[in-house]
């Protein structure tokens, strides 16, 4: 293995929290990325030196050296930026399937969000912008927020408010010449919720894909009555269980070459592997910076790496 990831959801995994629990005892990690450093004698296609990725994701990948069947590992460009091949799988891919499998948006549509900042809420505006979909994106209050707002802007945000500037009683009044979105996204839940489903036109869909505040969704009854609002919910690892290998694997390709392209962007940080525990207490918030909830920050370890997000 050459880089692997912490995402929140390693962390769930080994708090036992998650839905889906390995068998113990159990090695950590869902993605990474490795080189090929022996094959067995039938393997086709394969060779050493060859970049590969488990994809699907699959679990082990916080450990220097993996042995599983052909079957599990996808070749990937070895120009492929590290830290990218690392991470593309779980959170662009998660940005690309909300976009595209419950709404049927098109050019000069827009989207809301909260938890912008997050790995998957960057990797929306992004392939959003690109698709020439407009996004509305919600933030914390926080020290910084202005700067917060000009990165995101700067990945192609159209709009970019913070909690306290939508405590006002019609939010659309925000949207200057915006179209009111169609689809929004949730990964927070409680208030953050609430002010997605604000923004919704008529028969709107809000999908949840995460609950870092672990508040529940609460809507309001003229939500459903008078908008007809739908809530959709959405988890990767269930997706690509309806045997979609194939299907992913051309996905990832296609982001990682945005990546390589420089069209597709989120910030990381690289961190050694004899310095995974200082790591791991960033993922969990404990060193000064920005809680797993949605910081946006990313740690790749190396050789092997971790990156956060």
């Amino acid at each position: 293995m050459l880089a692997a990831p912490i995402n929140p959801s390693d962390i769930n995994r080994i708090e036992g929290v998650y839905p889906v629990r390995p068998q113990v005892p159990a090695i950590g990690g869902y993605e990474g990325v490795g080189e090929v450093h022996s094959v067995g004698s039938a393997v086709k296609g394969l060779s050493p030196g060859d970049w590969v990725i488990p994809s699907p994701p699959s679990s082990g990948t916080w450990q220097t050296y993996i042995v599983k069947d052909q079957s599990i590992w996808h070749k990937v460009v070895k120009d492929s930026p590290i830290e990218y091949a690392a991470t593309i799988t779980v959170n662009p891919l998660t940005a690309l399937r909300m976009l595209e499998d419950f709404i049927s948006l098109k050019s000069g549509d827009s989207i809301v969000q909260n938890g912008a900042t997050s790995i998957v809420g960057q990797c929306i505006i992004q392939l959003a912008r690109y698709r020439g979909i407009h996004s509305i994106n919600i933030i914390r209050d926080r020290a910084g927020s202005d700067e917060v707002k000009e990165k995101l802007k700067n990945f192609g945000a159209d709009e970019v408010l913070t909690e306290s500037q939508l405590e006002v009683k019609n939010v659309k009044e925000l949207l200057a010449n915006l179209p009111e979105p169609v689809l929004g996204f949730n990964c927070v839940g409680g208030n953050a919720a609430s002010l997605v489903l604000k923004f919704l036109r008529h028969e709107g869909t809000m999908v949840t894909y995460g609950g870092m505040s672990k508040k529940p969704i609460t809507v309001s009854t003229s939500s459903f009555i008078f908008k007809d609002l739908s809530l959709r919910g959405f988890w990767l690892q269930r997706w690509m269980s309806a045997d979609r290998a194939k299907e992913c694997r051309s996905m990832v390709d296609y982001l990682l070459n945005l990546a390589r392209e420089g069209k597709l962007k989120y910030e990381m940080e690289l961190v050694p592997f004899e310095n995974f525990h200082g790591a791991l207490d960033k993922a969990l918030g404990k060193l000064g910076s920005q809680p797993k909830q949605g910081s946006g920050l990313g740690f790749c370890i190396t050789p092997c790496h971790y990156t956060l997000l």
